[in-house]
């Protein structure tokens, strides 16, 4: 296997900028924890790749992306591999500051078309896939159909965000601690 390749099966939407000759690969990563098993194969890595030292920088969400940016932004070659997510990487992808991943799409290392289209394209620009995942995430809507029934509201099949604010306030009855809108946990309108 190449170092590209353990790399991308290790690192979640990951972006590669420049690792051909590094002695030591800096890898910077969320502390969540998948992150932190991944960083359990570094042992492994190593083992495959003498002469190559592994540095991980764990951060919070909110800082990694925030120093993240601004090192690719800069062109700052702070870090060699980073975690991003799939906002991140058509735009950097798009702007240039990411290496697409053509070398390991042609030795076939990593086959692209094992991924779900919807993250393979979230990952994409112009034809080039510019990051690996290492998992996905998604969003989805659920309601009940008796509080919208009671509202005179009708689910439509692609809701956009406003009709969810509008029918979160029409479902809303503070009196009886019915709230129209969960948000992950938290009662909001």
């Amino acid at each position: 296997m190449t170092l590209k390749t353990i790399l991308l099966g290790a690192v979640s939407a990951l972006a590669l900028s420049g690792i051909a000759s590094a002695e030591t690969l800096t890898i910077a990563t969320v502390n969540n924890g998948d992150m932190i098993r991944m960083q359990k194969l570094t042992d492994e890595f190593t083992k495959k790749n003498p002469g190559i030292d592994v540095k991980w920088v764990t951060l919070e969400e909110n800082i990694l992306r925030q120093k993240v940016t601004t090192d690719v932004a800069t062109k700052g070659g702070q870090y060699d591999v980073m975690t991003i997510g799939i906002y991140e990487a058509p735009i950097w992808g798009k702007q240039g500051w990411l290496a697409p991943l053509d070398k390991l799409m042609a030795d076939k290392s990593y086959d692209a078309d094992d991924l779900l289209p919807p993250i393979r394209s979230g990952l994409t620009v112009n034809g080039k896939l510019y990051a690996a995942p290492f998992y996905g995430e998604s969003s989805m809507v659920m309601y009940r159909k008796d509080l919208f029934d009671k509202a005179g509201l009708k689910m439509p099949d692609a809701p956009t965000w406003d009709f969810i604010a509008d029918a979160a306030r029409k479902i809303t009855d503070k009196g009886s601690e019915t709230y129209g809108i969960c948000l992950r946990g938290i009662a909001a309108i």
